[in-house]
């Protein structure tokens, strides 16, 4: 019998040529088996199924792991306001880790002798594959054609021209992985510090120009109501989310950061829902939340992206920080209305039963209630003692304002 071998399977240039090189090179059964998460629609399945099959696997999974995506990982993304350098809603990093943990258990069900992905030797991917199938499956086999022949888009175009598999190189010089939290461009334009990507090459184009204001609904920090419709999964109200939103040309950025190998990376992505989500939600918080509640979910969250960026989603103090996260978003109910416009959109406002703004102590810069002049006074005298003795002390401290 032919050894087995579960390919992550996105039907792209790089994982159609891992079918291929498996198949006819090393002689291997190939299941290509495609993780959704979000990312395809029932045609778009049909279509990859057929193109693996013509390419030489002997079977094709789909594995609908979508709510298992929000319910492990979005919804904490969406708590901590999580943006990689302040930029990145983390759609690609995210995702790999639950389609490699997908590929585990598939593995492991039907007795595979080994995992194959088609990352690259230069990228994050890699690492993320490599750690989960490393931890969950240290017996299996990692297989990775296009990062061991340290292959090129071109080379790899050219392998499949000559057996028989065509395919336009306008098309295939550009990787795009789509996912419901955003998804990655990435191409000739990305490789340099000074170029973007042309309109052509986003998944999204304008379509809508006309200003529109939606209400969004949050309850306990997850995502509820749009319109004041509710859903019964956050997944069909953030599918919906990037179709509108998208229509707008809305949620396109490039983002540099630094990758896990210690290279710069540069990446062009298209996140409307995530963004907005992100946005709307943070502004939620800022009117519920405490200062330091804000600051500490802050630090932990941005060490939750980093981890869950770097692969590290399986370490148990990512399940500590989940939990902090959680009990934070308890108070965090309400509305928030959001302007889509073209290329941009505008948090307006908020409406919510726990909003700190209703307080009748004060209203800022207008009318003080819950104190008098002389309080205010008395504290700042008290508030400033540490600095003030500071100067005193140190008269030459004050040199620097000459």
């Amino acid at each position: 019998m032919k050894k087995q071998v579960v390919l992550a399977y996105s039907g792209g240039l790089d994982t159609s040529y891992c079918i291929k090189y498996l198949t006819e090179e090393l002689g291997f059964d190939v299941l290509a088996v495609t993780i959704q998460t979000g990312g395809f629609d029932k045609n778009e399945v049909k279509s990859l199924k057929a193109k693996a099959l013509s390419l030489g696997a002997s079977k094709f999974k789909l594995i609908d792991a979508t709510k298992t995506y929000y319910d492990k990982c979005i919804k904490y993304l969406l708590f901590g306001n999580v943006l990689r350098n302040n930029t990145y809603p983390l759609s690609v990093s995210a995702e790999r880790v639950f389609q490699a943990i997908e590929l585990v258990k598939y593995a492991k069900q039907i007795d595979a002798q080994a995992i194959a992905h088609g990352s690259t030797g230069a990228g994050n991917d890699q690492v993320r594959f490599d750690s989960v199938i490393e931890i969950l499956a240290p017996e299996m086999e990692i297989i990775t054609p296009i990062r061991d022949q340290k292959l090129t888009r071109k080379q790899e175009v050219n392998y499949l021209k000559k057996r028989g598999v065509e395919l336009e190189w306008a098309q295939a010089q550009y990787s795009i992985n789509q996912g419901l939290w955003g998804t990655s461009v990435g191409g000739k334009e990305t490789l340099t510090s000074d170029k973007y990507l042309p309109e052509t090459a986003w998944p999204n184009q304008l379509k809508s120009e006309e200003p529109h204001t939606i209400r969004l609904t949050f309850e306990s920090g997850n995502i509820t109501g749009l319109n004041k419709k509710k859903y019964r999964h956050p997944t069909l109200l953030i599918e919906y989310l990037n179709k509108i939103a998208g229509g707008f040309a809305i949620g396109r950025d490039i983002h540099v950061g630094d990758t896990i190998i210690g290279i710069k990376g540069r990446v062009g992505f298209e996140a409307p829902g995530p963004l907005i989500l992100i946005k709307a939600h943070h502004l939620l918080e800022k009117h519920i939340l405490t200062k330091w509640q804000q600051y500490w979910k802050e630090q932990l969250a941005n060490w939750y992206g980093m981890f869950l960026h770097e692969g590290q989603f399986l370490d148990p103090v990512m399940r500590n920080i989940e939990k902090f996260l959680a009990d934070s978003q308890k108070l965090v109910s309400g509305d928030v209305l959001v302007r889509l416009s073209p290329y941009r959109f505008e948090c307006l406002g908020i409406d919510a039963k726990n909003d700190l703004m209703r307080s009748k102590a004060g209203q800022y810069g207008e009318m003080n209630q819950g104190w008098t002049g002389d309080d205010v006074r008395g504290f700042t005298k008290i508030f400033s003692n540490a600095t003030k003795i500071h100067f005193q002390s140190n008269p030459d401290s004050a040199k620097w304002m000459e």
